[in-house]
């Protein structure tokens, strides 16, 4: 039985959002998301298979500063292209965890800044 186009689509997450953060903040974003117990996963209401597709979008953007000279490399903008239900997880992520595993406060608002404007 095939699915519409519709069915697809929702399933794949549904509209990408474009969200660009600076590659330094997007390190801070993945540690955080690997620091995460199995425990502390289940509170969120995520798997390892969610963790480890969020992580893919993050790996995304380190083949993207590949070209960029190191000591640029932390300042860089690098733009990130995500489904819309996982914005959604990363948001709620960002809220309850962030301030918890991150080393500096203006990370944690500058990803919710970034986050918060694509909604």
């Amino acid at each position: 039985m095939k699915r519409s186009l519709a069915q697809r689509w929702r399933s794949r997450g549904g509209r990408r959002i474009r969200i660009v953060l600076a590659f330094d903040d997007i390190m801070e974003f993945a540690l955080a998301l690997l620091s995460l117990s199995p425990a502390e996963l289940a509170d969120l209401g995520w798997t390892f298979a969610d963790r480890k597709r969020l992580l893919g979008y993050f790996l995304e953007c380190g083949k993207k500063a590949q070209g960029i000279a190191p000591e640029k490399v932390g300042e860089t903008p690098i733009e990130l292209s995500l489904p819309q239900r996982d914005v959604a997880q990363l948001r709620r992520f960002a809220r309850r965890e962030l301030p918890r595993t991150a080393t500096n406060a203006r990370v944690i608002t500058r990803v919710l800044n970034a986050l918060d404007q694509q909604q």
